[in-house]
């Protein structure tokens, strides 16, 4: 399908990519479908998925690549078939997930958990039923499933609702459904892009108590501005899992090292408490001893960003609570310096990318 616009945007040619060394070139969007929407992209976040994906760390990247998965903009072209009552014009976004099969005998997808359908198709460095590529939104411009693409409320600036769309959903769906609420005292692991994200929706969902968990004791007053009750750091307490054991109903861990003490981290968890890792190392976790989990009748689980249905509630509730996340706004053409900043852990305390030719 001919269009007035191209599709152009920084590139990943090899792992050397993650490293500041991104093109900028055209590339070949995905088939026009009637379902589908065109963007003219406005924001993108920096995800850490974004270096993982670059530096082939999870696993070969499908070079060249177009990273970026916390996209908004503005949609220039709606399919006939779209979903959602997305019209022209309309300033819109996309997340993690741009497809799944969405077939009515899949379990998954008719029981709205379309983010765990086997055939889910990442927003980048993926390929649809078809065979297309999927590119994300270091680029002008993003074509992708109406389904996956959500109107963006009128109280949320495009560039704290971008890194909503991945960073934000990736907290506030493991938190919704494992009981974050009133009477509920949560742990957020690491304060980061995620972790900030953490104590933002727990506290938004009224968790009785927060507890903020990381390394150093740098970040102590950030998170208490950001909603945290308490700080564990547990570079400063060499007894830390000592000195708070039993303690929280419900940790979240966004730890990507392998090196994590995970055994330690078990022991601040209640009776019956839940243990879920959003983080995704590049390794394997650390191994532990059973009676960790035996000795309290504990949980461990994992989360993977969140079904739309989940996204659409996200965004309610930022707006009925009127969460707003910590970013740094960046050019979109100062795009490889920001991911080399963002591997350096500098972002306080997500990176977001403006395109300035759109977002006048």
């Amino acid at each position: 399908m001919s269009t007035d616009y191209r599709f152009e945007g920084w590139m990943g040619l090899d792992p050397s990519a993650a490293e500041g060394n991104m093109k900028w070139q055209c590339y070949e969007p995905k088939r026009w479908q009637e379902t589908d929407v065109d963007m003219k992209i406005t924001h993108c976040g920096i995800c850490g998925s974004d270096l993982h994906t670059l530096r082939s760390g999870w696993k070969p990247a499908i070079y060249p690549c177009c990273v970026g998965h916390e996209i908004v903009g503005y949609a220039v072209q709606v399919g006939s078939q779209a979903e959602g009552g997305i019209k022209v014009g309309d300033r819109v976004g996309v997340g993690a997930q741009s497809s799944s099969c969405l077939k009515p005998e899949c379990e998954e997808c008719a029981n709205g958990l379309e983010n765990h359908c086997v055939a889910m198709t990442n927003t980048y460095d993926d390929k649809y039923a078809n065979g297309d590529k999927s590119y994300g939104g270091y680029a002008d411009y993003w074509r992708g499933p109406s389904h996956f693409v959500f109107k963006i409320p009128e109280q949320i600036a495009s560039e704290d609702a971008a890194p909503m769309l991945c960073a934000g959903i990736t907290l506030y769906s493991p938190l919704k459904r494992n009981g974050c609420g009133p009477g509920k005292k949560v742990g957020i692991i690491g304060i980061g892009g995620l972790g900030h994200f953490g104590l933002l929706y727990a506290k938004a969902l009224g968790a009785e108590k927060v507890v903020a968990i990381s390394r150093k004791a740098t970040k102590k007053d950030d998170a208490l501005r950001l909603g945290a009750d308490e700080y564990i750091s547990t570079d400063e307490d060499p007894k830390w899992a000592e000195h708070h054991a039993r303690s929280v109903d419900l940790l979240i861990s966004t730890i990507s090292q392998p090196n994590m003490p995970l055994e330690q981290y078990l022991q601040l968890l209640r009776v019956h408490g839940t243990f879920i890792q959003v983080g995704a190392p590049e390794d394997r976790m650390p191994a532990f001893y059973a009676f960790a989990l035996i000795g309290k009748g504990v949980k461990m689980g994992g989360s993977a960003i969140g079904s739309p249905a989940e996204i659409r509630e996200m965004l309610d509730l930022t707006v009925k609570k009127n969460v707003k996340p910590w970013i740094n706004a960046k050019p979109l053409k100062e795009a490889n310096q920001a991911v080399v900043d963002m591997a350096a852990n500098k972002a306080r305390y997500r990176y977001v990318l403006v395109n300035e030719a759109h977002a006048t």
